[in-house]
C-alpha cells in the first residue's frame, strides 16, 4: 500500500493545542477522499486527543507530550495517538450510540471512536507509552 501523505508531530497535553492538531490533519486532505469519511476521522482525532489530555494525562503536567502520527493512503486513514497515562481496557467500554453524528465532541468519545473506526485498538508499550490506533477504510 502506497502512502500518499504522512505526518508525525508532538504537542503538549493542553487542549489549546487541539486547533494545531486539527490544522495538521487538514494539511493531509486529499480531494478524492469522501467528505463524510474525512470529517469522521477529524472527529475521531479530536476525540482521541481530547481523551489523552483529559483522561490519560489528567494528573500530569501540561508539558507531558502527546505524539501523533497520521497517514493517508489510497485505502485508509490511520491515526495513532501516543500518551503517557495509565493504561485502560478499551474493549471493556459498551457500545451505545447508533451514529457518530449523534454526538458532539466530548462526553462519549470511546463510543464515537468505535462507531467511526474500522479498527480501534489501544496498547501499552515497554517505553511506558500507550497508543490509541484509529483506522478508517476509504
Amino acid at each position: 500500500m502506497k502512502i500518499s501523505q504522512e505526518i508525525i508531530f508532538q504537542v503538549k497535553s493542553d487542549l489549546t493545542y487541539l486547533q494545531e492538531v486539527l490544522s495538521k490533519f487538514e494539511s493531509l486532505k486529499q480531494t478524492w477522499i469522501n467528505q463524510k469519511d474525512w470529517l469522521q476521522c477529524q472527529l475521531a482525532l479530536a476525540e482521541g486527543f481530547t481523551n489523552a489530555v483529559r483522561h490519560a494525562h489528567k494528573d500530569k503536567s501540561s508539558d507531558t507530550p502527546i505524539d501523533i502520527e497520521i497517514s493517508v493512503t489510497e485505502k485508509e486513514i490511520k491515526i495513532k495517538i501516543w500518551d503517557y497515562g495509565k493504561p485502560f481496557k478499551l474493549k471493556a467500554k459498551p457500545k451505545k450510540i447508533s451514529s457518530p453524528e449523534d454526538l458532539a465532541i466530548g462526553g462519549r468519545g470511546i463510543e464515537i471512536l468505535e462507531k467511526i473506526a474500522d479498527e480501534l485498538d489501544y496498547n501499552h508499550f515497554p517505553d511506558h507509552r500507550n497508543c490509541l490506533l484509529i483506522r478508517k477504510n476509504l
